[in-house]
């Protein structure tokens, strides 16, 4: 079995998969990682949580976006399960051709989507949206070349934002709002918060079909932990909430040979 962990600015994404089919999903809060027993023991109970045996784990991987997590990972890994350990990063095997002025600034999240939406979607051309901390929006033509992309704050950092930077405005729960046009001001807030993010989208998508796909067909992906929100607002061709984790593994497969001990 596969242990496959996404680490984003507010949430660790874990996945377990066997034979590539996936048997255990979990989150726990990235702020809340603190040492390497205190997420080993963490593992362990998930682990056990989901009737599997800590032995039956043979291998870890992992792509992450925050760097003073990545000692603790990898000390976790190391402590806890005793088995070789996969960082997406740059240099490793993709199965895609970076466009990028500088492949190594690419999120690895990035890199797993992009690898997870050519594994299901291949010889397509695809526009990826990861809607988390920050939304991410991704271009991979049906020759597997990562375009490039658009990166915009998410929803919850828009909330913040207002929170932090006005006198009067609060926090809301980030929800698909009933109307376009609030009659409170914790409405207003959800309002433009949703639909704010939702008109951007249509635009970048727009934009990308007429300037990167010359008008040709494309298939939109949804992921992230908000994508399922817009499920009935015909953003997303389909909406696979574990793209990163699928890619992840994957990913694995390509570079198995080359994989080292934590």
């Amino acid at each position: 079995m596969l242990l496959c962990l996404d680490v984003g600015n507010t949430h660790i994404l874990g996945g377990i998969f066997d034979n590539d089919k996936q048997v255990a999903r979990f989150r726990y809060a990235t702020h809340l990682i603190g040492t390497a027993d205190q997420f080993g023991i963490f593992l362990l109970n998930i682990l056990q949580a989901n009737a599997i045996s800590p032995d039956r784990i043979s291998a870890a991987a992992v792509c992450s976006v925050v760097p003073s997590c990545d000692f603790t990972i990898r000390h976790t890994i190391s402590m806890y399960l005793k088995v070789p350990l996969f960082v997406l990063q740059s240099g490793v095997k993709t199965g895609l051709h970076i466009k990028y002025k500088n492949p190594g600034e690419v999120g690895a999240d990035r890199i797993a989507n992009a690898i997870g939406g050519i594994h299901h979607f291949p010889n397509k051309n695809l526009v990826i949206i990861d809607m988390g901390t920050a939304t991410t929006v991704c271009a991979i033509n049906q020759k597997r070349d990562y375009l490039g992309g658009t990166i915009l704050p998410g929803m919850r950092l828009g909330m913040e934002s207002l929170k932090s930077n006005t006198a009067k405005l609060m926090e809301v729960d980030i929800e698909a709002p009933s109307t376009y046009i609030g009659r409170s001001t914790r409405e207003s807030i959800q309002a433009g918060l949703y639909y704010g993010q939702l008109g951007a989208l249509k635009e970048i998508i727009a934009g990308y079909k007429q300037e990167v796909f010359a008008n040709e067909s494309i298939m939109v992906l949804g992921s992230g932990g908000f994508a399922q929100l817009y499920r009935d607002k015909s953003l997303f061709d389909v909406i696979l909430p574990d793209l990163v984790l699928q890619g992840l593994c994957m990913a694995y497969k390509l570079n198995k040979e080359t994989i080292q001990y934590a």
